[in-house]
């Protein structure tokens, strides 16, 4: 039932793809203004015609849950007033994937229907229907036509860029080098440059005149434009009666329902839908990234920089009117460590009303965090004491996009809230602690379930000075209920317990081994 409006919108999806691929396909296949082009391409052009339209849709629908700030302002605003259709904004990463992958598939299909195409021109070239033709004489090598038409040269350049978008895109390659996962997904633009000029290349064409000239009708120099031979009585008719003079023309017609052609086929380029199918969100994103790139053009003040154990680094800032809730994002943009890479960061502290500090923590697991680190941190062989002295260093210029929504934000919107988080995954949660720990009772939350999990104890220590302070808080204003925190530790080393008198609290709520949920 929780799903249901998913399901609702994934039929819809379904259906449209459906309904455009099935209608093309009657079109180009039945269409009388098509007659002559289906008869010289055959099947490869009803299938690559019905693709281009699936092609169509789904390279409109791919921009959109990319507007992130569109995305966010839906979500924060009462917009959409329902839960479980503000639930539907959490699959934004998952609808683009899905609209990614059948672009890949389709995109194989009209390939391979324009190689049929392609070689169905060179084979079946009509001497009689030369404007028809995309080839220029009879048997001519189908590969001109790939690499020397801006249709055939424009669809080999998007099919190498999908290829490296789509294959970079794999979760073994984002993992391993985030780099090539980055670089290769910002060539959509050279695609979507590529698909412009590859529509306005007008190989198909579409015949005018169907009232003087009817498809397959018969001329009265006896052509017959149809691939189909004359009965022999109505052929010796035609001799008879045309050498001495057209004696009644129209009553033949009437008897033999025979089409007369008044003029010869007249034919046209299409014109190019897919500037009607992806101008509106293509417009609506460039605007969107424009809004993006004003909004964080004024670089963040860090206010301090502090390292945690297990390579995890905490950052505060503050920048003007800068404004989020919590369980959102942002985008971090350091110059210095590249010009083009960006990361997002879960907020770990939100600004309030009283306090314009903001934070982020950010652990160390490749090579951007680690340039990163190194510009933030002093070398590793001062002495540690002298941390405190980092608030005087010359920091790297920082800029951050946002922030953007996630489904973390809804954690407070219910009565009953259960938060199960897994080493640094625990960061969305800090920001809702923090929150909770400033003021909980303009909230409809009324008890939270913590449930976070460390493969080492000192990673508890990232935010053990917050779950203390929280834990104190409820005790003396006898909501002891309000917050109910479960630690668990799933590997030990010997040590059992978070050191330090302090966190005694928090050491009577430490488990040893992973949640038992049955």
């Amino acid at each position: 039932a929780n799903e249901g409006v998913k399901h609702l919108c994934l039929l819809i999806w379904l259906s449209l793809n459906v309904l455009l691929f099935w209608k093309t396909f009657l079109l180009y296949n039945q269409g009388p203004e098509y007659h002559y082009l289906h008869e010289m391409l055959g099947l490869g052009l009803c299938l690559s015609r019905a693709s281009a339209s699936v092609l169509n849709l789904n390279c409109s629908l791919i921009l959109l849950p990319m507007c992130r700030t569109l995305l966010a302002f839906l979500r924060g605003s009462q917009k959409v007033p329902s839960r479980r259709t503000r639930r539907l904004l959490d699959k934004s990463r998952t609808f683009h994937i899905t609209c990614g992958v059948t672009i890949c598939i389709f995109s194989g299909v009209h390939v391979a229907a324009h190689l049929v195409n392609a070689l169905n021109f060179s084979v079946n070239y009509r001497e009689d229907f030369v404007e028809l033709n995309a080839a220029r004489y009879r048997e001519e090598d189908p590969r001109k036509l790939l690499f020397t038409t801006v249709p055939g040269l424009t669809g080999v350049c998007m099919v190498l860029v999908l290829f490296l978008m789509f294959t970079a895109s794999t979760y073994a390659i984002r993992v391993s080098n985030y780099d090539i996962f980055w670089y290769t997904h910002n060539l959509f633009f050279v695609f979507y440059m590529l698909l412009m000029l590859h529509v306005s290349g007008g190989l198909l064409k579409y015949q005018t005149n169907l009232d003087t000239h009817p498809p397959g009708c018969i001329n009265l120099n006896g052509t017959h434009y149809q691939n189909t031979h004359l009965p022999e009585h109505l052929s010796e008719h035609f001799h008879e009666s045309f050498p001495g003079g057209f004696s009644k023309p129209d009553e033949l017609t009437q008897n033999t329902f025979v089409k007369i052609c008044m003029e010869e086929p007249r034919f046209q380029a299409n014109f190019p839908q897919t500037w009607l199918w992806i101008s509106g969100p293509l417009c609506l994103y460039c605007a969107e990234r424009l809004y993006r790139c004003i909004r964080s053009n004024k670089p963040v003040t860090i206010i301090s920089v502090t390292s945690h154990p297990s390579d995890v680094v905490e950052i505060r800032m503050v920048k003007e009117n800068f404004k989020a809730r919590p369980g959102q994002y942002i985008i971090l943009h350091c110059p210095s460590v590249s010009a083009l890479e960006n990361h997002p960061f879960t907020l770990t502290m939100c600004p309030t009303e009283t306090k314009a500090t903001f934070g982020v923590h950010l652990k160390i697991v490749g090579d951007w965090t680690e340039r990163f680190r190194d510009l933030l941190l002093p070398p590793s062989s001062q002495d540690s004491e002298i941390l405190p002295f980092i608030q005087s260093r010359n920091y790297p210029k920082l800029y951050i996009d946002g922030p953007f929504g996630s489904p973390f934000e809804e954690s407070l919107n219910y009565e009953v809230s259960l938060c199960v988080a897994g080493g640094i995954g625990v960061t969305p949660f800090a920001s809702i602690l923090n929150t909770l720990l400033d003021d909980w009772k303009p909230y409809k939350l009324r008890r939270l379930y913590f449930i976070w999990v460390c493969r080492d104890i000192q990673s508890f220590r990232w935010f053990a000075d917050l779950l203390c302070v929280l834990y104190n808080k409820f005790w003396q204003e006898n909501r002891p209920d309000y917050v109910n925190i479960q630690l668990y530790l799933s590997q030990t080393d010997g040590i059992q317990k978070i050191i330090g008198e302090k966190y005694q609290a928090l050491n009577s709520r430490l488990f040893i081994g992973r949640p038992r949920w049955k």
